[in-house]
């Protein structure tokens, strides 16, 4: 080992500029910043998406659609699932907490039964809302529902 094979730490130093370092640096003087208006002083910020005066994109781009504000919606969770639910735990009353322990649903979450599958087993379902088919498979199969 000679002073010719010597380098830095792997890590130990940064590829950045070093501005206002002096004229010989090739990045003294205003320091990239340009002469004079507001971007060459200190303490300066524009605005997120500021376009130099140009028209944004964001008001450049039409407005599109109607988003309703008293907009419902449900989680759904399908007849199969209820009776996969029923054939792996044994539960024979399927609600809200039922459903919620067994990561399907959230807290805050409405839920709706939907019919896609087939349903066997006997349950008594509580749940936010039902479609029509779900309730009647529900029914034909000896259960019940309940309305939250």
């Amino acid at each position: 080992m000679n002073l010719s094979n010597l380098k830095p730490a792997e890590g130990s130093t940064k590829n950045r500029k070093r501005i206002g370092r002096g004229t010989g640096s090739g990045r003294g003087g205003t320091s990239t910043r340009g002469h004079k208006g507001a971007g060459s002083r200190s303490g300066t910020t524009t605005k997120v998406g500021f376009e130099g005066g140009q028209m944004p994109l964001q008001r450049r781009l039409p407005k599109v659609g109607f988003k309703n504000a008293n907009r419902v919606e449900y989680v759904g969770v399908n007849l199969d699932t209820l009776q996969k639910l029923s054939d792996e735990y044994k539960v024979s009353a399927i609600d809200f907490a039922t459903l919620k322990d067994h990561g399907l649903v959230s807290r805050n979450d409405l839920v709706k039964i939907l019919g896609r599958g087939e349903l066997k087993a006997k349950l008594e379902v509580k749940a936010h809302a039902f479609s029509a088919s779900a309730q009647k498979a529900i029914e034909a199969a000896g259960g019940s529902i309940v309305k939250l």
